[in-house]
């Protein structure tokens, strides 16, 4: 349990010492314990400063996490869920916003919650993915969903020019027309769809470039990538109650952001924060992407690669 008086100390901190691309990076810092008992405790959160909270909560699905029980009566985990949910609203500034990364079985109690508290659904995404467990008894696994909601949908953190992608008539049939800035997008380019696939977006497993041992729930770093860049500014504020291996930190920090962070397990936090340290494996690897279904016709035009 947290301590009740006092100041909450954390149990691995870094201050900016990383130079990104968006100058000197914020401070790091990861709390090891329930995020029900911490959240309360970090005067951040106590004081409602955080810009952007990214969550991948444990599913309850009987995952051999370390140290954590992974299998909860229905009950007992809706009201875990709810409790967590709560405290990371409440440490929201007014321009602030949320994701949830979670799957089907508990993903439309999340978004009822959500709107009892007020918050505006912005998107409902989903990251799809292939290598998705095998099952003799129903269709395989292949997507979670990425709720993003906001605070305050008029004052939201917004930054469609950090995650433009090539279009797919530019990169699919070369059509002139996607020559012709429109909208206000610039030429071939446009905002990615809600379905989140492509070449780096696989779940990280077996040789994957960025797979770290002793975690087998690894997001890759191109979703929190894209996340972090469209809804928060250099200089934010990033909470991430369920740290796991580390990416939201990983990335939030290569791109200026503060971090805040809570992990359950001693082992999983110093991983996760060695990896912080560490940097980044793939950053970058969204500029010019292309997620067209079908494989280009032609070379993408130079015009819609700039």
């Amino acid at each position: 349990m947290a301590k009740k008086s006092g100041t909450l100390k954390p149990t691995h901190e870094m201050k900016g010492s990383l130079r990104s691309e968006a100058g000197e990076a914020k401070g790091v810092r990861v709390y090891v314990g329930d995020c029900r008992d911490m959240l309360p405790e970090i005067p951040q959160v106590k004081r409602g400063e955080v810009d952007l909270v990214f969550a991948d909560p444990p599913f309850n699905w009987s995952r051999a996490y370390d140290e954590w029980h992974d299998k909860m009566p229905r009950e007992d985990y809706l009201d875990f869920t709810y409790a967590w949910l709560d405290l990371c609203v409440d440490a929201l500034r007014d321009h602030g916003a949320i994701w949830v990364n979670i799957p089907d079985d508990t993903c439309a109690e999340i978004v009822l919650h959500l709107k009892e508290r007020k918050l505006t659904m912005i998107n409902w995404c989903v990251w799809h993915y292939r290598f998705g467990q095998n099952t003799k008894t129903r269709f395989i696994n292949s997507k979670v969903h990425a709720l993003y909601f906001a605070k305050n949908a008029r004052n939201r953190r917004w930054n469609a020019e950090e995650v433009l992608e090539v279009s797919d008539r530019a990169s699919t049939y070369f059509d002139p027309r996607t020559m012709d800035k429109r909208d206000g997008m610039p030429a071939g380019k446009r905002l990615p769809m809600d379905v989140w696939y492509g070449e780096y977006w696989g779940r990280i497993q077996g040789n994957n470039k960025e797979r770290r041992h002793g975690h087998d729930n690894q997001l890759p770093e191109v979703y929190l990538e894209r996340v972090i860049r469209a809804t928060s500014n250099p200089g934010d504020l990033v909470l991430d109650p369920f740290l796991g291996s580390g990416t939201t930190g990983v990335v939030a920090h290569a791109l200026g952001r503060g971090f805040i962070g809570t992990e359950f397990s001693g082992a999983n936090a110093k991983r996760a924060f060695d990896r912080i340290q560490n940097g980044p494996i793939r950053l970058g690897a969204l500029k010019d992407a292309v997620t067209a279904i079908h494989k280009p016709r032609r070379k993408v035009p130079a015009a819609a690669a700039k």
